[in-house]
Parts: C-alpha cells; sequence; structure tokens
C-alpha cells in the first residue's frame, strides 16, 4: 500500500481549521489543491472527514475520533525530521552502551555514570567489557562510545583524542625495587605480571628492552589491570601499567609506585563513535560528559609529587 505522507499534514490542517480554505492558507497552498487533498483522504481513509452542513464544514465522528492521533503524529514527524531539535535532558530517555578498557572503566566509570545520572536521570548507561578492537560493533549500533590506545583506520569511524598517559611500575611495599635507583638492568632482572585480555606474555616493554639488549621473565599474564594490582601487592611480581587510569587502584591497595626506568612514548586515549551519531545531540552530550570525565584523570595534581618520591625512598 502506498501512501502520501504528505496526506497526513493536510488531514491535519483541515481537522483543525474545519475549512478547506482555512487549510489552504495554513499551508500555503491554494484551495484547489487542498480540495485534491481531501478528495484523495477520502478515498484512502473511505470517510468523508469534512461534510457540509450549510454554509461551513463540520468533521464526521471518525475525523473527530482520529483528530488527537493525527495531530501528535505530525508533531512527531516534524520533531523527528527537524534539522536541530532541543535536547531536554531531564526528558531524556535512552540507553547507551560504552566498552572501555577495564582499568579506565576502575578510574572513572563511577564519575561518569553520577554526572550522566545527575544530568539526565531517564538515562541508563551499560558498561560494557572491552574484548577487543571490534570496530563492527561500532557500525551495528551495539556500542555507542568506545575507548582505544590507537585512532581508527576506517573513515565512517570518528574520534577525539581525550589525553595520554605514561607507563609506571607497581611493587608491593617493602619489594626489592624499591630500594635505591631503579636502573634499567634491575628493572629487567625482576619477575613480571602483564596485562593481557588474550593471555599474552609479551608487549612493547620487551620490545623495548630488546633495543637495550636486555630480556625480561614474565611470570604470569592477568585478563585486567585489577588482578594484576593485586598479584603484585600479594607477590614480588612486578606491573608496569599507565599511571593516570590506575592512580587510584594503586593508592586504594598501597602499592609503591616507581618511574619507569625505560624510555617510553606516552600512550594516547581515543574516544570512538560510528559517524552516524555525528548530529545525535544527546550522543554528543555524552562523548562531550565522558570526555571531561576521562580528562579529569589527567588533571595536573593538586598536591606536589614529593612525597610519592619519598614513599620509594629515592
Amino acid at each position: 500500500m502506498h501512501l502520501d505522507l504528505n496526506l497526513l499534514t493536510a488531514l491535519d490542517a483541515l481537522l483543525e481549521e474545519g475549512s478547506v480554505a482555512g487549510a489552504a492558507a495554513r499551508l500555503h497552498v491554494t484551495a484547489p489543491a487542498m480540495s485534491r487533498s481531501l478528495g484523495r483522504i477520502r478515498k484512502a481513509t473511505g470517510d468523508q472527514i469534512l461534510v457540509r452542513t450549510g454554509r461551513s464544514m463540520v468533521p464526521t465522528t471518525r475525523a473527530l475520533a482520529m483528530r488527537a492521533q493525527v495531530h501528535a503524529l505530525v508533531q512527531q514527524a516534524h520533531h523527528l525530521l527537524s534539522a536541530r531539535q532541543e535536547l531536554d535532558l531531564t526528558a531524556l530517555d535512552r540507553v547507551f552502551t560504552v566498552r572501555w578498557h577495564d582499568a579506565l572503566t576502575a578510574a572513572c566509570g563511577t564519575a561518569l555514570i553520577t554526572a550522566v545520572h545527575r544530568q539526565a536521570p531517564g538515562v541508563r548507561l551499560r558498561l560494557s567489557a572491552e574484548p577487543g578492537t571490534d570496530d563492527a560493533d561500532l557500525r551495528r549500533g551495539e556500542v555507542d562510545l568506545e575507548s582505544s590506545s590507537s585512532a581508527p583506520t576506517l573513515p565512517d569511524i570518528r574520534h577525539r583524542l581525550v589525553g595520554s598517559d605514561r607507563l609506571v611500575v607497581a611493587v608491593r611495599p617493602g619489594h626489592p625495587l624499591t630500594e635505591g635507583p631503579l636502573s634499567i638492568e634491575r628493572f629487567a632482572a625482576a619477575e613480571h605480571v602483564t596485562v593481557s585480555r588474550r593471555a599474552r606474555l609479551r608487549d612493547p616493554i620487551d620490545d623495548a628492552l630488546t633495543t637495550h639488549a636486555l630480556e625480561r621473565r614474565v611470570v604470569a599474564a592477568g585478563p585486567t589491570a585489577a588482578f594484576a594490582l593485586q598479584l603484585a601487592l600479594d607477590t614480588d611480581l612486578v606491573v608496569t601499567l599507565p599511571d593516570a587510569v590506575t592512580r587510584t587502584a594503586r593508592e586504594h591497595l598501597g602499592l609503591i609506585t616507581l618511574p619507569s626506568p625505560l624510555p617510553l612514548p606516552e600512550i594516547p586515549l581515543y574516544l570512538l563513535w560510528h559517524q552516524r551519531y555525528d548530529d545525535d545531540r544527546a550522543h554528543t552530550w555524552l562523548r562531550d560528559t565522558a570526555t571531561e570525565t576521562v580528562q579529569a584523570l589527567f588533571a595536573p595534581p593538586t598536591t606536589p609529587q614529593q612525597p610519592l618520591t619519598s614513599r620509594t625512598g629515592q
């Protein structure tokens, strides 16, 4: 069945004005054109819609019954097709799926949920575990916002650089590496744990050590930063992780933080989304809120870093 949705606008005007001439003036068309639209509406609905009584026209019983629904549909269509829609956060009812690295979720997931709920209480967030790089999920709309340490290569995946992090070394209090300066040789001689969702025992740190003709021994690979940090607390294993996103967790466990002896570049942090959301004002608000939340991790510390060096014994 082929329907001309322009007839819905014409029907709304006819029911609101109660006359062909009034509806024509409202929609800025000629009276004959509106009269033809009324004829098509009558044919489509099988109802007269407006009938003449004396010198005026009155709606039929069916027309009266559908008037409110027709008006609501037209308003919804205008809202849907409007070039720019006003965003009412207090009335926003939507579910967003955010897939971040586990350390990033642990570091600022609570802050994100709090900020979103305070501004838009009708919005629900699904914080999904990050299974790895899968741009298809962004393309399918299964993930609204994702974190990544690398910029996407596909043109339909948008990205925003929100910060960069440096690697630090975390060990238990009293660990031998806290005694004296941490050289590359002492670092390589220790036993290590890596963080890898795929249980890899090698990462870029091993490549960097190779350039110094050194090799470390990786004893275990943990699936999350939280697991690796707990393991470092309970054993003599050394874990090397991004500083900002694990700072709160390290401090909560009472781990000692040492600067990495390796000259490694900082790790960028990107937020990724699909281009379908470029003009989605609700999604724009979400990624702006997420950006502010994440960038707070990289804000300059409010206290000097001297306490950190005193804890390490340096």
